[in-house]
């Protein structure tokens, strides 16, 4: 699958909240971070804003780091997205789109003052709550 950008670069306000995140979660590496983001952005309805920001004192990374080898997945999720947002949003370019997602996912994971751990960080963006199958087929709720 074709990546939607080679390289992703972010800015200062970006760089400074994956330190927060980093600091806070203890998730060691800026790209696994970044992956979070996308996807806690991809799960919210409304395209992200688009803001033309600087990369300057920011951080970059290639698209083979960012994704790893879940790269062609991320890839896949963001041309799901696609098919789903508003015309605003599919004005966009891939490249564009993906580093709107991310940042807005920097966001979104660096306000949360009460996460401070992974688990919190699981907890809180992906909706805790798992439908366990017990034996006899009832459902039970854990949180």
């Amino acid at each position: 699958m074709t990546p939607p950008c080679e390289t992703i670069r972010l800015g200062k306000q970006a760089r400074d909240q994956l330190i927060k995140i980093k600091r806070n979660t203890g998730i060691e590496n800026w790209n696994v971070i970044c992956r979070w983001a996308l996807c806690v952005s991809l799960r919210e309805p409304t395209p992200p804003p688009v803001v033309k920001a600087s990369s300057d004192d920011g951080v970059e990374m290639t698209w083979k780091v960012f994704g790893g080898e879940s790269a062609n997945y991320f890839s896949a999720l963001l041309l799901n997205s696609r098919r789903h947002e508003d015309k605003g949003a599919a004005s966009l370019d891939d490249s564009a789109l993906i580093h709107a997602h991310i940042r807005r996912g920097l966001g979104f994971l660096a306000s949360g003052a009460d996460t401070r751990s992974i688990e919190l960080l699981v907890s809180r963006w992906l909706n805790a709550e798992l439908s366990l199958e017990t034996p006899t087929g009832d459902a039970t709720q854990v949180r």
